[in-house]
């Protein structure tokens, strides 16, 4: 698993939720920056990758007699989600209220991604992963939306965790074939 098929995860949970009800096309619903939006109408900003501090594996995986893999590393991504409605002026907030409700209902109602639905190409185990909403507080959510020459728009933040990235590093390992005691009776005088 890595960022990519977590991205293709959520994108596709939206896509299934939001169309064509509130959004009419699923191709508006994508990755994006805040200010390279493009055509999108709601999109998805990875803003940060952090070091998953809850789970953690220092043991190394057994693949097949003789060869071992380095323990994965889990990750929390955090996404800010914006809608940018093309709506006349006068509608345009509400119509970003309401694509963004519709966000908030859809990960309330999916806090668990479901691997048969929304990533097919990820195995089973590796969809423990959990999306909560980010507390941020206003300043926080404001210095994050730092691009010049485009007004804050009011956005979502949610993290998702944890994220298992697999090591690529195996080594080879001889296993114990023969052991061999030796018992020395010892008396007592």
């Amino acid at each position: 698993m890595g960022i990519v098929d977590v991205d293709n995860a959520l994108l596709n949970l939206l896509r299934v939720n939001l169309t064509p009800e509130v959004i009419q096309n699923p191709d508006a619903i994508g990755l994006c920056s805040p200010d390279e939006k493009g055509d999108m109408l709601l999109g998805l900003h990875l803003y940060d990758i952090r070091e998953n501090e809850e789970v953690r594996v220092n043991e190394r995986i057994n693949l097949e007699a003789g060869r071992q893999k380095n323990p994965p590393a889990y990750f929390t991504l955090c996404y800010m989600i914006t809608a940018y409605s093309s709506a006349d002026i006068k509608f345009r907030a509400g119509e970003d209220h309401k694509i963004l409700n519709r966000v908030l209902q859809t990960f309330h109602e999916n806090p668990i991604l479901d691997a048969s639905t929304y990533a097919p190409t990820m195995k089973a185990e590796e969809m423990n992963l959990r999306i909560h909403i980010a507390n941020l507080s206003t300043e926080e959510k404001q210095r994050m939306w730092n691009f010049p020459n485009h007004p804050y728009r009011a956005s979502l933040f949610y993290r998702v965790a944890p994220v298992e990235v697999e090591s690529g590093r195996t080594r080879e390992v001889s296993r114990v074939l023969d052991v061999d005691f030796a018992v020395e009776e010892q008396r007592r005088v």
